[in-house]
């Protein structure tokens, strides 16, 4: 799964960040690379599995990428993390963010800031395969059948 995750990456030759910058990475900023990440990989599968149209899959899709379904999906996930992914997890949940939450109590969005926070971390820390086990987990059939409460 998402074996192609590498070729996004710095296709101009620079060098990949060391693990130690992106440690060091503000967990907003993680959280930013890790929206995006976290979206893509889900219209990926979404693609790749439904046949439909672009406004069928948008509405699949937010029975994963709304605050309330990543919150869901990290309270599911928080056993199989390791030690030092629940860290980056939890920097990113308690990071303060200037950004206040429509559709999801602060609780769940900082669930899902926490959950992005540690997808971006591994996309640029360059574990892909760590990255793809997650997406696996995540990315279950059915999962987007369940109705996302509260829409981003």
């Amino acid at each position: 799964m998402y074996e192609g995750m590498e070729a996004l990456w710095r296709s101009d030759g620079r060098k990949r960040l060391s693990e130690s910058e992106v440690r060091q990475m503000n967990a907003l900023v993680l959280a930013y690379v890790g929206d995006t990440v976290y979206d893509l990989m889900v219209r990926t599968y979404l693609a790749e599995h439904y046949a439909g149209s672009a406004h069928k899959l948008h509405q699949l899709a937010i029975g994963y990428v709304s605050a309330h379904a990543q919150s869901d999906t990290l309270h599911r996930l928080l056993p199989e993390l390791s030690e030092e992914e629940a860290a980056v997890y939890r920097r990113g949940r308690n990071t303060k963010s200037p950004t206040v939450p429509k559709n999801a109590d602060v609780t769940e969005y900082r669930a899902a800031t926490g959950l992005e926070a540690l997808i971006g971390f591994l996309y640029l820390a360059g574990r892909f395969e760590r990255l793809s086990q997650i997406g696996q987990m995540i990315l279950q059939p059915g999962q987007e059948d369940k109705p996302a409460a509260k829409e981003e």
